[in-house]
């Protein structure tokens, strides 16, 4: 029977001894959904989505080493290695969705009905991206010390607070978008059935990461003495359910028909080909 072990002294890296087959369970739900989306973009030469899917690979890892933790509580690597991958994965599906909204607003010839000139909306949001997965992965590096687990958790929490505002501010942005293309249509828009389901899919995938980067930020503010560290089944959740279900609506509506064409005497656009 597995017991739970100390790191070091009286110092606990754990709070409960992780669940195996929980963790099992989302290794291989995440390595399906993962395989799929793979396939997708392969497919269709999707290579915006690539982002995406190391997204869904360090969930894969993330869960395996969680499933492996359960004899190995007295070992820094195991848990680090499983905290930061599932903590930093969703940064990557973010991305992508910060991707899909730029080459969607080019299929439909509205560059000028978003808030944000196109030619920056995705490299404004991918970087602040970036940098919240650069921040998240340097906290996670620093508390691989062993002796700086307090400024690594302040760290983390940093980058966390930074891709809540990036994610608040996409969010806004795709609604102003939609909101002024359904008050002025253009000629594609009227064409093509398929962008205002492309839009719902960004909205439940930005939900869902939303509401998983809160949850994270309130688990870090209230610390290893927090419910939620003490409680597992509150990562399952409010992170690894949230994260499934976004694999599982950009696999639904997966936007790699949204492909290159040239357009007469201008740069590169996009149309929609879902």
């Amino acid at each position: 029977m597995a017991v739970l072990k100390p790191y070091r002294g009286s110092y606990y890296l754990w709070n409960y001894i992780p669940s195996t087959p929980a963790a099992a369970l989302f290794a291989a739900l995440f390595a399906l959904s993962t395989c799929y989306i793979i396939w997708r973009t392969i497919k269709t030469r999707a290579l915006f989505c690539i982002a995406f899917v190391i997204g869904g690979l360090l969930e894969v890892i993330g869960y395996c080493a969680r499933a492996a933790a359960k004899d190995k509580t007295d070992q820094l690597m195991p848990y680090v290695i499983q905290n930061i991958v599932i903590l930093v994965a969703p940064a990557l599906f973010a991305a992508s969705v910060y991707m899909v909204l730029g080459r969607l607003i080019r299929s439909l010839n509205a560059e000028n009905l978003s808030v944000v000139p196109v030619r920056w909306l995705t490299k404004i949001f991918v970087c602040g991206d970036i940098i919240s997965f650069v921040v998240q992965g340097t906290g996670g590096g620093v508390m691989v010390t062993g002796d700086s687990m307090k400024t690594g958790e302040s760290i983390i929490l940093g980058g966390l607070f930074v891709q809540i505002v990036i994610f608040g501010l996409f969010a806004v942005t795709a609604a102003i978008f939609h909101t002024r293309l359904r008050r002025q249509p253009t000629e594609a828009s009227l064409a093509s059935s398929t962008w205002a389901s492309t839009m719902v899919m960004l909205y439940i995938v930005s939900a869902l990461i939303m509401v998983r980067s809160i949850f994270r930020v309130v688990e870090y503010i209230m610390g290893n003495d927090g419910y939620p560290l003490k409680n597992e089944w509150t990562l399952y959740v409010f992170d690894a359910v949230l994260m499934f279900g976004v694999m599982v609506v950009f696999a639904w509506r997966f936007p790699g028909g949204i492909v290159p064409r040239k357009n007469k005497a201008r740069d590169p656009e996009v149309s929609v080909e879902l």
